[in-house]
């Protein structure tokens, strides 16, 4: 199955992706040190996560009442776990009544990572107006799992697919190209909505759009505008199959999109990868990874994590010393124990079982996959629990990594800007600017420049 308004053959290869002989210089996740004075990812400290809208949750402060360097508000104080606004002392998230809170954490509110597909219209352009499988492949994520989340980008009002088309058209048409004109266009449709363009145009011009696009843009602007017109599906089951094309693999790239998405995005990213490009992902991954962190990454592609919202707190006991007696419990470490709980449970659970460790352990867990693992396994599991932890930090460091230092990984800032537009970058946004006191807006712009910038900048709403 082809995607109506693509080239047959799918998308060419970006240019310069990954660059000649140089690997991503964003380390894998969970590996980018904070900035000084915030807690380390080794000690176990994200910060409170961004409002979802519960009743009892706390909120960020706003991008002018960050924290000062040296410290987070609600930061968790020596022997003891940390405040949070509207919740009792030791009646955090997974916290049963009475019980502890979980100790050296702040205590996040309430998130949903699991449920029924999303009520969302359907991407234009599918035969028939269904999508394989009856589900539609939005940018994201089922219906409650985007609660009190906001992406930077809206469907546009009065949309009109033949005139953004006609736009377009003018832009590449004649001696050079109006790039500002392709960034007013792209920059505030939706993905849905560019589709729709992408379709109207071959129907009005006999052209692909996409192939224009490219004849005329060049470097990180155009990987940057292709991204923004590839569906969600086709864009991460893209990223995956350049991560192992060629010599060498990306495998921070397998782990940021396979550890994090959801059930529903694992499923239409295996049959999207299968049906663009004829192969089959469980058996690409096999070919390119080994050992315990290749049985991670199949457990991943499987999309049957728990999505169940409600929390077992017994199980989570029982997980804990599980987890323990597989690890700092006994001598060498029992890996399939590891994978078995943490490619299942609910993102929920897992949040209790770590809090369940904490209490049991006197170490969080990060600490302690930190201490029995290594490699690419250590990050994929470390990422796990991350998002288990708190979802917008993950992503924050992602976008901080990709920037800090010498040198940008524009396919990192990219990939992690374009996929959350949708979804949930303001709550990344509010927590990049309470982890690294500046805004996301501000390191990008003294890291990027041009056409390329502007467009960024529009894209995260700065």
């Amino acid at each position: 199955m082809s995607y109506p308004g693509y080239p047959p053959t799918g998308y060419p290869p970006f240019p310069g992706y990954p660059p000649a002989g140089q690997e991503s210089s964003c380390p894998p996740p969970g590996q980018c040190p904070y900035p000084s004075g915030f807690p380390p990812v080794g000690g176990g400290a994200y910060p409170q996560a961004p409002s979802s809208g519960y009743p009892g949750a706390g909120g960020f402060p706003a991008p002018g009442g960050s924290p000062s360097p040296g410290g987070c508000p609600g930061a968790p104080q020596p022997g003891g776990a940390a405040s949070y606004p509207g919740v009792p002392p030791g009646q955090g998230f997974g916290v049963p009544p009475g019980g502890a809170g979980f100790s050296g954490y702040p205590q996040p509110p309430l998130q949903s990572y699991g449920g029924g597909p999303a009520q969302v219209p359907l991407p234009g352009g599918f035969p028939g107006g269904q999508y394989p499988g009856g589900q539609a492949p939005f940018p994201g994520q089922p219906a409650v799992m985007s609660q009190g989340t906001q992406g930077t980008i809206r469907a546009a009002a009065n949309f009109d697919a033949m005139r953004d088309a006609e736009i377009l058209r003018k832009a590449m048409k004649g001696f050079g190209t109006d790039e500002q004109a392709i960034e007013d266009v792209v920059a505030n449709r939706s993905n849905d909505q560019r589709q729709k363009i992408k379709a109207a145009f071959k129907t009005m011009y006999g052209k692909d759009l996409i192939k224009d696009l490219k004849s005329e843009l060049s470097g990180n602007m155009e990987e940057l505008i292709l991204a923004l017109f590839m569906p969600s599906p086709y864009y991460d089951a893209w990223s995956l199959r350049n991560a192992m094309q060629g010599a060498g693999t990306q495998e921070h790239v397998l782990i940021e999109i396979l550890c994090t998405r959801t059930n529903q995005d694992i499923r239409e990213i295996v049959r999207c990868y299968q049906s663009e490009f004829g192969r089959d992902l469980e058996k690409d991954i096999r070919s390119d990874t080994s050992g315990h962190f290749e049985r991670l990454l199949v457990s991943m592609c499987q999309g049957n994590r728990d999505e169940n919202q409600s929390v077992n707190h017994q199980m989570a006991q029982e997980d804990a010393q599980r987890l323990y007696q597989a690890g700092e419990g006994r001598l060498g470490t029992d890996e399939s124990c590891f994978n078995r709980i943490l490619a299942t449970r609910s993102f929920p659970q897992l949040k209790a079982t770590m809090e369940a460790y904490s209490r049991m352990a006197n170490r969080d867990l990060l600490s302690s996959v930190g201490r029995e693992f290594s490699g690419y396994v250590e990050s994929g599991l470390k990422t796990i629990l991350q998002c288990a932890l708190n979802r917008p930090a993950f992503f924050a460091e992602r976008l901080y990594c990709s920037m800090k230092g010498a040198g940008t990984d524009d396919s990192t800032l990219v990939r992690t800007a374009v996929s959350r537009s949708e979804i949930d970058l303001v709550q990344k946004k509010q927590m990049f600017t309470q982890m690294y006191q500046k805004t996301l807006g501000t390191m990008i712009a003294s890291d990027t420049s041009g056409d390329y910038r502007r467009l960024l900048l529009a894209i995260v709403g700065h």
